[in-house]
C-alpha cells in the first residue's frame, strides 16, 4: 500500500464553472463556441521572469498545489489553455504582413503551429513556402492546418541533394527560386538514432546524418533565423553532426548561434521533456545565446504544469473513433492496471513486471500510472502501451487516448487527426511532434526583431512582453 499522501488522482478533477473545456472547443457562459482573437491573446500578457520576476509576483501557491481557479487567473496559463482547447484555428487578417517560413522534417506541424501563434499575436500572417517530410500521413495533417502551404512529401536528401560547401545542384537552385526569401527555417531531424531508448544503433545511426541536411538547407535557402530541435543526447553522435552544423553555420554562413538543452516544462509543456535547441540568426539585432538561455526561465509561477491542466476535461470524453479511444490492453496488462488502482500505487513492483523488465533498471516509469498533480513523463510514440512508459491514466483504468497525448504535447484541439485511420500512425504523428509552445516562446521574441520593431516598442508590452524574459 502506498505511503504517499492522498493525491486526489482517483476522483473526478475539478472543472471551472465559467468556462467548460472539451473536444468541442471552449464554451463561454452563453454557450457559444469561440476562437481566440489576436486582441484577446494580447490582453493576456505574460509575466516576465528571471531577474525581473521578483516585481509584482502573485501570492499563489507553488505549481504542484495550484488549484484550477488560480491557474485561470494566470495570464500565461489562461492564454495557453485558450489555444490548446479551441477547435478553431487562428485566422490572420489579409492586410497583415506575411512571415515566410520553411519547415523541414515537419511532421504534423508542431513547430509551425507555435510560430504561427507568435506571428498572430504580432499581427503577422504566415506564408509556408516549404513544408517537407517523407511521411504522407504527416503531410496530409500539415496540409489541413496550412492549406496554402507548399507541402513536399519526399526524403530531404532528394530535395537538398548537394554536399555542404559545394555549388547548389539544379534541384536546389529550383527549390531556392520557388521558396524565395525566408524569415524562419524550422527543423526537427529524426531523433530515434540519438535516443537513449534506442539500444541498437545509438550514437551511430544512419539517420543521425540527416541533421547535417539542416546546414545544407541554410546554405541553399539563407533564412534569417533557424530553429533546430532534437533530443539532448544528439551531441553524443559519433558523426559530430551537431558540432559540425554549428561550426558550419558560424564560420561558413556567418550566423550567430545559440545552443543548449532546455526543459520544455519551463515554456509551459506539461511534461518532463528536455530538448537540445539550436537557434541561428543572421543580421539580427539580438543575442542568439541569450534567447536560448532565456528558455530556461519559467514562463510563470505555475510551471511545471500538470497532467490535470492539460487533460482533466477529457477524463470521460465520449469515444468517437480512435482519437478519443484508448487502446485495448492485453489481459495481463489490464491486470497490472487494476493492481495499480486497487493498491493506489504509481509504480508497478518488479515481481509484476515481465521477466525482461525485472532486473536492475532505471526505467521505473514503465508500467506506471500518471499523477494528476505532476507533469507527464516524455510523451513518445509508445503512449498506447503501459509497457512503454508511465501512460496509465491517473483516474481511469486505461492508458491515455491519442487525444490526451496530443494535449500533453500541447497540440491544439483544432489539429485534425480524425482522418488518420490507423492507431500506429496517430501514435507516430503525436509522439514525434515538437510541442508548439517551444517555437511559440522563441517566436514571441524573434518576430518583432525580424519585423524591425523598434526596441522601445518591444519593451512597452502588448503581444511581446516576454521579449525581455527571453533575452532580447
Amino acid at each position: 500500500m502506498s505511503t504517499r499522501p492522498p493525491s486526489g488522482r482517483s476522483r473526478a478533477p475539478d472543472r471551472p464553472s465559467t468556462v467548460q473545456s472539451g473536444r468541442r472547443g471552449l464554451v463561454a457562459n452563453g454557450g457559444a463556441r469561440f476562437a481566440p482573437t489576436a486582441e484577446t491573446l494580447r490582453s493576456l500578457p505574460r509575466t516576465p521572469n528571471g531577474d525581473h520576476a521578483q516585481e509584482g509576483l502573485s501570492k499563489w501557491a507553488p505549481a504542484m498545489e495550484e488549484t484550477t481557479e488560480k491557474r485561470e487567473d494566470c495570464p500565461a496559463c489562461r492564454a495557453d489553455a485558450l489555444i490548446l482547447k479551441s477547435i478553431d484555428p487562428l485566422v490572420s487578417e489579409p492586410t497583415w504582413p506575411a512571415l515566410t517560413i520553411a519547415d523541414l522534417f515537419s511532421g504534423c506541424g508542431g513547430l509551425s503551429l507555435g510560430l504561427q501563434r507568435a506571428a498572430y499575436e504580432s499581427e503577422c500572417s504566415m506564408d509556408v513556402r516549404l513544408a517537407l517530410d517523407s511521411d504522407r500521413t504527416a503531410m496530409d495533417v500539415y496540409g489541413g492546418l496550412f492549406p496554402t502551404a507548399n507541402t513536399v512529401c519526399k526524403p530531404i536528401e532528394e530535395v537538398l541533394d548537394g554536399e555542404m560547401d559545394s555549388p547548389p545542384t539544379a534541384t536546389e537552385i529550383e527549390l531556392a527560386e520557388k521558396v524565395g526569401p525566408l524569415d524562419f527555417m524550422l527543423g526537427g531531424p529524426p531523433c530515434q538514432g540519438h535516443s537513449n531508448l534506442n539500444n541498437h544503433s545509438r550514437r551511430d545511426d544512419p539517420r543521425n546524418g540527416l541533421y547535417l541536411r539542416m546546414a545544407r538547407a541554410a546554405e541553399v535557402l539563407s533564412p534569417s533565423a533557424i530553429i533546430i530541435e532534437n533530443v539532448p543526447t544528439v551531441t553524443y553522435d559519433v558523426q559530430k553532426a551537431v558540432q559540425r552544423t554549428i561550426k558550419y553555420l558560424e564560420e561558413s554562413l556567418e550566423y550567430t548561434v545559440g545552443a543548449g538543452v532546455v526543459d520544455l516544462s519551463n515554456v509551459g509543456v506539461p511534461q518532463r521533456r528536455r530538448r537540445h535547441i539550436i537557434l541561428a540568426l543572421k543580421d539580427a539585432d539580438t543575442d542568439a545565446q541569450k534567447l536560448v538561455d532565456g528558455l530556461k526561465s519559467p514562463i510563470c509561477e505555475h510551471v511545471p504544469r500538470t497532467v490535470r491542466w492539460a487533460i482533466a476535461d477529457l477524463e470521460d470524453e465520449p469515444s468517437c473513433g480512435i482519437f478519443d479511444t484508448a487502446s485495448t490492453p492485453y489481459p495481463v496488462n489490464q491486470s497490472r492496471i487494476d493492481w495499480l488502482f486497487d493498491n493506489d500505487e504509481s509504480n508497478l513492483p518488479n515481481r509484476l513486471r515481465p521477466p525482461c523488465h525485472r532486473s536492475d533498471h532505471s526505467y521505473t516509469a514503465m508500467y506506471g500510472r500518471m499523477d494528476w498533480d505532476l507533469p507527464a513523463q516524455t510523451v513518445t510514440t509508445g503512449f498506447n502501451s503501459m509497457g512503454q512508459g508511465r501512460y496509465v491514466h491517473p483516474s481511469r483504468r486505461r492508458v491515455i487516448t491519442p487525444h490526451e497525448a496530443a494535449r500533453l504535447q500541447t497540440l491544439p484541439d483544432f489539429v485534425n487527426f480524425r482522418a488518420v485511420s490507423a492507431r500506429k500512425h496517430l501514435a507516430k504523428l503525436i509522439g514525434n511532434s515538437v510541442p508548439p509552445l517551444l517555437s511559440y516562446a522563441i517566436g514571441r521574441s524573434l518576430i518583432p526583431v525580424l519585423r524591425g520593431m523598434p526596441q522601445s516598442t518591444r519593451e512597452a508590452g502588448g503581444p511581446d512582453q516576454s521579449f525581455e524574459r527571453l533575452g532580447g
